[in-house]
């Protein structure tokens, strides 16, 4: 999602891939899984997997803003234009796996309903707090805290870094009485 999201990562501004870069971030973005449907990313998957990455920023954003009839509409929306389903599927000498599109369905849209559907579980779950927007100045990258206080503020250590950096300078430029 941050990778094909415009916007300001770790004090600069992103740009999001667009064109014949598009399909390339994609591939790049998109984890590799042993049964997964085929891995032919064209330009058309590519924008709908650009556009849903925009869409999921909605929630993350909503969330952080404590909207939750906002996140959920938007996960709605997610759900309902993926045709997000859950069914057991298995390949030849795989187990059965757990998915959320159809086998005839693109690269595009199974991803797309996957996430949907794991916006759903955080969002109706109770574990909406999971989901964050990055507490650094000039970035606006989005997580999932997976940490066991669900204290994490920022998307990476560099950001995190950097803000603490700037606390403390501006700690020492502040003078003392």
């Amino acid at each position: 999602m941050n990778d094909l999201t415009d916007g300001q990562a770790r004090g600069r501004d992103h740009t999001a891939p667009r064109g014949p870069e598009l399909p390339r971030a994609v591939d790049a973005a998109v984890p590799r899984t042993g049964a997964s449907l085929p891995r032919e990313i064209t330009a058309a998957q590519a924008e709908h997997l650009a556009r849903t990455a925009r869409r999921m920023r909605e929630v993350f954003e909503a969330v952080q803003e404590e909207r939750m009839d906002d996140a959920a509409a938007a996960v709605n929306g997610l759900l309902g234009d993926s045709g997000a389903r859950p069914q057991l599927d298995r390949a030849e000498g795989e187990p059965w796996q757990l998915h959320f599109h159809g086998a005839d369905d693109s690269f595009a849209v199974g991803w797309s309903a996957g996430c949907a559907t794991a916006l759903a579980l955080a969002v109706g779950g109770g574990l909406a707090s999971r989901l964050g927007v990055c507490r650094a100045e000039r970035c606006d990258r989005v997580y999932v805290d997976g940490s066991r206080n669900t204290a994490r503020q920022f998307c990476s250590t560099a950001c995190q870094s950097r803000t603490k950096a700037a606390a403390f300078r501006a700690r020492k430029a502040t003078p003392r009485r």
